[in-house]
């Protein structure tokens, strides 16, 4: 019996067009400064590395596909990215998603976060109006896991007071969301969007339940894992 459905933010709730697009400007533009310009061709190599290798932090692995072996570079590119994104107060909720929320949470389904997010993202959860369709609204920047460490998994369950294998995980990203949930008997749905969007498996262990790309289809996946 499927109680309770977890949500990642950046991908599934927040499309993050234009978080991304102002990430991307930023590693550039701090890349150059460091003296190691990126032409559009090379960064999107850099990218797609980044992606295929499952890497943990994509905009460091980014950084460091361009700049390496100058560890020193890359830390001062990725703390001057960091501190900018930090200034940002950008979210753009999914098309159709605050519908679908208030479905669910009137359906009867307990509804969580799963995210490596600052604690204001909740703030601009609220503010798009969808913050409170949640019954818990932790994120890495108030409990200090941080995904894929199965814990932040498991301190939703516990705060919802459901058993793992009665939860579904929506995210993103195969190496962040599918994986650790489904080692903890989550049922998984990877919505394929953003800069993942073509990240695949690397065994049948790690595909996901259902895949979709919007929110209908989204819709129909939970409806029929539950």
């Amino acid at each position: 019996m499927i109680r309770a459905v977890l949500f990642d933010v950046g991908g599934p709730l927040d499309t993050e067009v234009e978080h991304e697009r102002a990430i991307d400007a930023d590693i550039r533009a701090a890349l150059a400064a460091e003296g190691y310009p990126a032409t559009d061709a090379q960064y999107r190599a850099a990218e797609r590395w980044a992606v295929a290798c499952f890497a943990w932090n994509t905009y460091h692995a980014i950084i460091w596909q361009i700049a390496a072996p100058d560890v020193e570079a890359c830390r001062r590119v990725a703390e001057t990215v960091s501190a900018r994104a930090g200034l940002r107060d950008l979210f753009q909720l999914r098309p159709g998603m605050d519908s679908l929320l208030e479905r669910l949470h009137l359906g009867g389904l307990r509804l969580g976060l799963a995210a490596n997010q600052r604690a204001s993202a909740l703030q601009r959860l609220d503010a798009a109006g969808i913050g409170r369709f949640f019954h818990y609204r932790d994120v890495s920047g108030t409990h200090s896991f941080h995904k894929p460490d199965v814990r932040l998994f498991l301190h939703a369950c516990a705060a919802l007071d459901v058993s793992p294998d009665e939860c579904i995980m929506v995210g993103d990203r195969v190496d962040n969301d599918i994986v650790p949930a489904r080692s903890l008997g989550m049922r998984t749905v990877l919505l394929r969007s953003g800069r993942h969007k073509d990240q695949q498996p690397r065994t049948w262990e790690e595909v996901p339940d259902a895949e979709v790309t919007d929110v209908p289809g989204l819709e129909a996946a939970i409806e029929r894992l539950t």
